[in-house]
């Protein structure tokens, strides 16, 4: 990279983090200090407005700049990633959304509390959101350090080091000092940002084929060396039957992760009604279906003007492949129109790794101080005192993120990103539909839901060929795999539902028939709603 590159590229960094540490300086300025205005932003944002923040924590970086990186080497395997991301917000929009809205005030666990005895229940959802959190968010942490650097021209420990530190320290800013109203307008620009970046190169690369996407197609399949199987499923999930049943444990993990993803659920906290809330997601459903056809012509649009050899050249995981497509489509290395394309990529990509660490960062803290604090302390304590504790939270948080994303910056992120949706899936989703459609569920159920989807996931990861066993492990020199697939979806998401249903069973406890039939109308209805 060359230095015009990198100068261009940090100016654009300073501009953006100048303008959302000017957005949080003016919110702490403007904000009552409420758990509701610091944990929801005092409920006020519009439809649209939330709509884009949600897409603005949805669209990471890995999205951005991984689906098209997958998709430039692997071809139509890589877009399936894509697919699944999407659909995922059907079993949102249809089962989670408003009834999330109606039941709960700021966090997962408000959800299964509403008709639970609150304590064992609380612990149990609060360890889960925030283990959940941590896994997503080392995985954005790693990633700025790796990337981030990389754009910069700078490959050395010290860079990376220097960058994990940088975007740490700005998460923490502005959530202790912003809350969520903060987090919120940073998700709003860098929703636009990348939706504007997106939307530029993606314009960009059908005016190369003059719109012929046949053509784009037919050409990136010559160039990745593979043919017509470039466009054909089985290049990467069509092997053994191992591979074939790691393809479904992904989909699985990747479609109902995302109703379990805390960052996602605190959103439909964040605006007035539970009609609002489904308006919401059906305008973040539009913003990110389109952004996620565009990183399939990106994808393919890589694959056909640098090549997979050459994508792979720059980085084996393909994370560099938008980058090096920006730089062709600006006129090439040492142009002014690839530096300047260039330098705005690796921009909207800092953007991107800023906002959504924000999000993820706010998220846990709120599980911190609602849920775990809030079950442990004393009775009488003030709102403002547990304000104060996320606050805290989210300074702890961010340095464990900081150090983990250090200690972590020559691993491959992609199964962290997994495993995080895996989790969601398995300990957080089955509590949640089990809380608001089951009539005989009880606190043994929700409790044992959460740890018996939790607990196999985590394990099983740890077993699996991500972590050892083979030379792409995290350990190569160590050997002690004994599951076969990376992702454990497949078999805790339903060891999630099996434990809760097992739990509520065995239970000596009767089901409160008095409360479920409080939260089945509140959650219907909106009556008494927060």
């Amino acid at each position: 990279m060359t230095t015009d590159h990198q100068t261009t590229a940090l100016l654009l960094f300073s501009a953006f983090v100048a303008v959302t540490l000017g957005i949080t300086t003016w919110v702490s300025r403007n904000r009552q200090g409420s758990a509701e205005e610091f944990y929801a932003g005092g409920r006020l944002f519009s439809p649209l407005e939330n709509g884009f923040a949600i897409a603005g924590d949805y669209m990471s970086a890995a999205s951005f700049l991984g689906i098209s990186g997958l998709i430039a080497l692997v071809g139509y395997d890589g877009m399936l990633y894509s697919v699944g991301f999407l659909v995922a917000w059907l079993v949102v929009l249809f089962l989670v959304a408003e009834l999330v809205r109606n039941c709960g005030r700021f966090t997962l666990a408000d959800v299964v509390a509403a008709r639970m005895r609150e304590r064992p229940v609380r612990i149990a959802a609060g360890t889960s959101s925030v283990t959940v959190s941590v896994l997503y968010l080392v995985a954005q942490m790693v990633g700025a350090g790796s990337l981030v650097a990389l754009l910069l021209g700078g490959t050395g420990e010290a860079v990376q080091a220097w960058t994990v530190v940088g975007v740490g320290a700005l998460m923490v800013i502005y959530v202790s000092l912003g809350g969520m109203r903060a987090t919120t307008w940073i998700q709003i620009v860098k929703a636009v940002l990348l939706l504007g970046g997106t939307i530029t190169l993606t314009v960009l690369v059908l005016l190369r084929f003059h719109g012929d996407v046949n053509r784009l197609l037919h050409t990136a399949a010559e160039r990745s060396g593979h043919g017509d199987a470039f466009l054909a499923p089985g290049l990467a999930y069509g092997g053994d039957w191992t591979a074939r049943f790691d393809f479904i444990s992904l989909g699985l993990a990747l479609v109902l992760g995302t109703a379990g993803l805390p960052h996602i659920l605190s959103r439909f906290y964040t605006v007035p009604t539970a009609r609002a809330a489904r308006r919401s997601v059906v305008w973040a459903i539009g913003l990110i279906g389109g952004f996620y056809l565009m990183t399939i012509v990106l994808g393919f649009g890589a694959a056909a003007l640098i090549g997979p050899d050459a994508v792979r050249a720059s980085h084996a995981s393909g994370n560099t492949a938008v980058p090096l497509l920006a730089l062709d489509l600006g006129g090439g290395a040492g142009t002014t129109g690839g530096t300047v394309l260039f330098a705005v990529v690796a921009a909207v990509a800092f953007a991107t790794i800023l906002a959504v660490v924000a999000g993820i960062t706010l998220a846990s803290s709120a599980s911190v101080a609602h849920d775990l604090y809030a079950s442990l302390r004393r009775p009488g304590g003030k709102p403002r005192s547990e304000v104060a504790v996320a606050r805290v939270a989210a300074v702890g948080i961010g340095v464990v993120a900081i150090a983990l994303g250090l200690l972590a910056r020559d691993l491959n992120v992609a199964f962290l990103v997994g495993l995080a949706f895996a989790v969601a899936a398995s300990a957080n989703l089955p509590v949640l539909l089990y809380s608001l459609f089951w009539r005989g569920f009880t606190t043994r159920g929700a409790v044992w839901s959460v740890y018996g989807g939790l607990i196999p996931a985590v394990v099983l990861v740890l077993l699996s060929p991500v972590v050892s066993g083979s030379p792409d492990s995290l350990f190569p020199e160590a050997d002690f795999q004994l599951f076969p697939l990376q992702n454990p979806g497949l078999v805790s998401i339903p060891l999630g539902f099996l434990a809760g249903w097992l739990g509520t069973v065995t239970s000596p406890e009767a089901p409160d028939e008095a409360r479920h039939a409080e939260t089945e109308v509140r959650s219907l209805t909106g009556a008494g709603a927060a």
